[in-house]
Formats: C-alpha cells, structure tokens, sequence
C-alpha cells in the first residue's frame, strides 16, 4: 500500500495529540528497553482507537507526523499496521495464548476477458488449504481463510476495516472454521487488463513459535514461494480462468499488498506487451513505447503509450504509479524502459516534460503520450475493442 500521502488540516483532539507526542517519544528513543516502554503505550492508543472505529483521529496524527518530516511517521504508521493486522488472544478453554497475524496471498493475473473474483468454492478452498499447509506455513500452525477471492477495489479500505476483518477471520479460525462472506457486500470490481487478486486469512500459534515455513530450522523463503508459485498456482488456477497467472508469496497483509503493489508494475508492462501481440497479431519489435511524467502537485506517475511501428495513433496503455518514498530522483524512467526492451520493444521515447494528470471527459481513462508528446485516449484497432477490457492499466 502507498503510504505517501497529502498533509491536510485536520482538527488535532486529545487523542490525536497523544498519538503525535507518544510517536514523537518512541522516535527519539536511544535504546531497545525504551523503544519497548513507548511501543507498548503507543499499542495500547492505537488497539483503543480502532476498536472504537476512530479512523479520523489515527489519520490526523499520521498527516501531521508525516508533514513534520523525520522517523516518527513511519513509527506510527507502522505501529497501526501492526495493531491492525495482529492479535494475542488468551484461549481459556486450552490455556494457552495465542498469537494471531492477517496473511494475504496476493496473484498477479492478466487476460483479454475479465478477471474474476468472488466467493471460492469449498473445493477449491480445501485445495488451497493443503497447499499453504504444505508450502508457505509452519507445521503447527492454525489458521482461517476467508471464502473470498479478493479484488484491489474489495480489500479493507482502511485501518478500522483491516482490524474488523483480522477479528472475524480469528474468531473463526479459534473455532476452526473458514469464514464465510456475503459476495452481495463486496464493492464492485473494476476491470482491468492486468490486475491483482488476493486470498486472505489469518495465522495462529503460540507467541514465539513460527508462522511461516521459512521460519523453521530447514525451511527456506525462496524454496517456499518456488513450491507456491507451482503447486498454489495449480490450485488458483480454477480462480482464474483464461487468465495467465503469477502467484506471489504469501505474507502479512499489509506487506503483502505493498509487493503486490512493486510487482504489478512491471507485470502490467510484461502483459501489455503480451496482450498486444496477440490481439494485433504482431512482434513486440513493431512495438514502439513513450514514457513520461505526469504531475498533479508533485509527480503522481509515469504513463506509457504504446504505438505500431512509426504511427503516432496509441493503441494501449499502461501506468506506472509512485510507490512509498519515490520522488522525482527515483530512477523510474530507466526501470521502465528495461523492463520494456527486456519484454521485446524496439523503441523507447523517454520524455522529460511535465504532463498534467489528465483523463479523458467522456469515459474517465488516462490519457497517454503519444511520440509527437500529446496527451492522447488509447484505442485499439476497432476489430480489437469489442474482446479487450474497457479499462486498461
């Protein structure tokens, strides 16, 4: 998830205030013993406000700290995302604490046809249990998972959100059960070429024991997410029909979303190449690619448009948003373009001229560069309209 966000003025209430000076305190603090005396009264406010569902005043500390400059933003942001998607349960019946974490299994998926999400089948989900079970999580590990394929646009949309799914997905998997959710609640899905979907559920095991199979004595981070990739993505695949697949490894949910985030930036371009091959019946050589900056207040994303041979008309697509610290020193141009000559293009334009983010009045899409360095709508050949998504990365 972007955790760069605009400072706005936002009315500062005692518990907002309390935030600010806590996280001030746990940033300036010179030794372990003391980052845990701060961590532990910071957790504290923080738990307190999302079980009230007070997201106004955990977003006004986050936009003061963060307009302050300095380590302080990232303590708190860190410390809501931790609050958010973990949990120490004391199960009386057994005896025993509990540590509970919010996983997500984030897949990256692209196809001329829609991408689906929606509730999984219990099959299925059965499949996908003994495949994390045998991949990606620690022997001894409990856990849950919600019936749901996610869309981007059906994640939690905030903290208060995140902390609401961790507790119901917990309460079912202490009683050893998936959870079970209504597909007529969810948000609507965009479509889009290239997309991610995500699987989610929740960990539980005693406090210090492993999650994660990487975390066991012989276990191995890339061996698990090369056993994911092959046997999860098996298992994903009655999930995504007619779609190609890359499933990503499974990890704590704001973690993962952050690398789903990085990774479908370049699987975007991968699969725009891929998708225009096939729909133009051409070789990427014909291909030709402008990139450029496009700015609001600051520069917001790189958009790149991408031509046949010497024309000028844009016939696809793709943004490259600025994730987290990236600014305008990034070298995002040069990483755009080495994924593209990596994916078969034969020419690259690289224009260094401000653009306005701008987007087309009639149906909302981005406007891309074209090689005279005019905004322009993307528009495939009239043959191709008909199959392909209408909006596209």
């Amino acid at each position: 998830m972007k955790r760069s966000r605009f400072t706005r003025r936002t009315r500062q209430t005692p518990d907002t205030e309390e935030l600010i000076r806590l996280t001030t305190q746990l940033s300036l603090s010179g030794s372990r013993l003391e980052d845990e005396f701060w961590e532990r009264k910071l957790g504290g406010l923080v738990e307190r406000l999302l079980a009230s569902n007070d997201e106004a005043a955990l977003n006004a500390a986050l936009d003061h700290l963060y307009g302050a400059g300095g380590r302080a933003y990232d303590e708190l942001a860190d410390m809501v995302e931790s609050c958010a998607e973990c949990r120490h349960y004391m199960i009386e019946s057994a005896g025993a604490d509990q540590d509970v974490l919010l996983f997500a299994a984030p897949v990256l998926a692209w196809s001329r046809y829609a991408i689906p999400s929606g509730q999984i089948a219990p099959e299925v989900l059965a499949t996908l249990r003994v495949q994390l079970q045998a991949h990606v999580l620690a022997t001894n590990v409990r856990f849950g998972l919600a019936d749901f394929f996610y869309s981007p646009d059906q994640l939690p949309q905030s903290y208060c959100d995140t902390a609401a799914l961790t507790e119901k997905l917990t309460k079912s998997a202490l009683h050893g059960r998936d959870l079970n959710l209504d597909p007529a609640q969810m948000a609507e899905t965009i479509n889009f070429l290239s997309d991610t979907r995500y699987l989610i559920g929740v960990l539980c095991a005693p406090p210090g024991a492993p999650l994660f199979r990487w975390q066991e004595e012989d276990g191995n981070r890339t061996e698990a997410h090369k056993q994911w990739r092959g046997q999860g993505g098996e298992a994903l695949r009655p999930l995504l029909p007619a779609c190609a697949v890359e499933p990503l490894l499974p990890q704590s949910f704001h973690a993962a979303v952050r690398e789903a985030d990085r990774a479908s930036r370049p699987y975007s371009l991968r699969s725009a190449v891929a998708f225009l091959q096939t729909s133009l019946n051409i070789n990427a050589a014909n291909l030709h690619a402008v990139v450029a900056p496009y700015y609001d207040r600051q520069l917001e994303e790189f958009r790149i448009g991408f031509t046949v041979g010497e024309a000028v008309d844009v016939v696809h697509g793709v943004v490259w948003p600025l994730l987290e610290n990236e600014d305008e020193a990034a070298e995002t141009p040069g990483q755009i373009e080495a994924v593209l000559r990596e994916a078969g293009v034969a020419e690259v334009l690289v224009l260094d001229h401000r653009f306005p983010l701008e987007y087309c009045d009639d149906c909302g899409a981005p406007l891309y560069p074209n090689p005279e360095g005019e905004p322009v709508h993307a528009e495939l050949p009239e043959q191709e309209e008909e199959t392909a998504p209408r909006h596209l990365h």
